[in-house]
């Protein structure tokens, strides 16, 4: 009975068009008052606790380092250093996509972030080129939501922080799936570029080349630094956010010199606005996430799925199942925090990794932000590039079907995630 009162409570609210943190605190509410155990006290300590935690402190920074890298032209030059790699290619402007997203992926964490600068800076090239745009912008779409699998992740860090998971772990999970993913996305786009006719960049002289390479080198070594100082315990993920700031915001002010100082104001109050939304919507959902676990929900659910727990290939497939459901309507951050807390008792009870089951989640829920109905990432790639969204569904679909093959993937076959993982932790 417990089950239903919160799911009729969390999806009531929800379809009543009630902002996800107050539905969450409304459900957190609705479960108190039907427990007997209401008192206004809790809610209020359960959101200071649930937002006052150190590792917390990685999201403003990731946040602030992406507006960082963006006002500071390191998007930019990333960018042209995979036009003067693989330009030349035909369809090479898509292949230049997926790069930049794999290498902006690893600087700022952000799907939606990531999807907006691959447009603004792409979709005019393409256009001009040839290409068929709406294809272009499902490419856009689904080279972005790689971005929240390749570390550093602000979607790791929040799994982490809901299912009490290693984001280190996470982290170092993340790199095969990704890489994956990126691979899947190149495969398919040079099975349906074959139909545009295009023309295609000059090929760049050897000259060129390195002189692109040098000018993204600031850019290209941020991922280095990040990712290399997490591995050999120089730094935790949450002093890498802060290091990962302080090198955009050094290298946009006195390397490349595009950042100015009367620009940090609004990158920072940008920063500012998308942490104070995120934040709020974890430490809502906190609340809920404690009462879930004093109704003993989860305790609920392993007996509901019982005959599923001696195969665990059969019970991550029904799991991912109801988790790209969710992801097709809620946001990424709305999606852990809701199911994670739920889930995690099940999976330690089936004995699957925990790190793997974080990262499979957060790749699962990634493609749902590619999916109809909602595709949050389909709408910014649609305002940004200036394209009908119905034809950025359509453009986007062979991509999300290459994407959903690795998934499954990764389900049959967890050796491609585990092994790597246990071989680099």
């Amino acid at each position: 009975m417990v089950i239903g009162v919160f799911i009729a409570a969390l999806f009531g609210t929800l379809a009543f068009g009630v902002p996800v943190a107050f539905a969450l605190m409304f459900t957190g509410i609705i479960l108190m008052s039907y427990m007997g155990i209401f008192n206004t006290q809790i809610i209020a300590q359960q959101m200071i606790s649930g937002a006052n935690t150190f590792t917390l402190l990685a999201i403003p920074f990731f946040l602030l380092a992406g507006e960082l890298m963006n006002a500071g032209g390191l998007s930019r030059r990333i960018v042209h250093f995979a036009v003067a790699c693989v330009g030349h290619v035909r369809g090479g402007l898509g292949i230049v996509a997926i790069i930049a997203a794999v290498i902006m992926a690893s600087l700022s964490g952000s799907a939606a972030a990531d999807s907006a600068a691959l447009a603004a800076i792409l979709i005019p090239m393409m256009r001009e080129a040839g290409y068929h745009v709406p294809r272009a912008a499902g490419l856009m779409a689904a080279g972005g939501v790689i971005a929240p699998v390749i570390p550093p992740s602000i979607a790791f860090i929040i799994f982490g922080v809901a299912a009490n998971v290693s984001i280190t772990g996470l982290f170092i999970g993340g790199i095969v799936p990704g890489m994956l993913m990126a691979l899947s996305l190149v495969g398919m786009w040079l099975i349906v570029a074959r139909r545009d006719n295009v023309k295609t960049l000059p090929k760049r002289s050897g000259k060129e080349r390195l002189r692109a390479t040098l000018d993204a080198l600031w850019a290209l070594m941020m991922p280095v630094i990040i990712l290399g100082g997490i591995r050999f315990g120089v730094f935790t993920p949450t002093e890498a956010a802060v290091v990962a700031a302080v090198y955009a915001l050094f290298v946009g002010l006195f390397v490349y010199r595009e950042l100015h100082l009367r620009e940090l104001y609004t990158v920072l109050l940008n920063a500012a606005k998308m942490t104070a939304v995120v934040l709020f919507l974890v430490a809502a959902a906190l609340v809920t996430s404690w009462l879930i676990t004093s109704a003993n929900i989860p305790a609920q659910i392993v007996g509901f799925i019982e005959p599923l727990m001696d195969n665990p290939r059969l019970l991550m497939l029904a799991i991912i199942t109801l988790v790209f459901v969710m992801g097709t309507v809620l946001d990424l951050a709305p999606t852990i925090l809701i199911l994670a807390p739920v889930l995690m008792p099940v999976i330690r009870a089936a004995g699957i990794d925990p790190v793997y089951f974080g990262v499979i989640f957060v790749m699962t829920t990634c493609i749902g932000l590619i999916t109809p109905p909602v595709g949050v990432v389909l709408n910014v790639v649609s305002g940004v590039a200036r394209v009908p969204l119905g034809q950025v569904i359509g453009g986007v679909m062979p991509f999300l079907l290459a994407q959903v093959v690795v998934l499954v993937l990764l389900v049959l076959f967890p050796e491609l995630v585990t092994v790597p993982l246990n071989a680099l932790r």
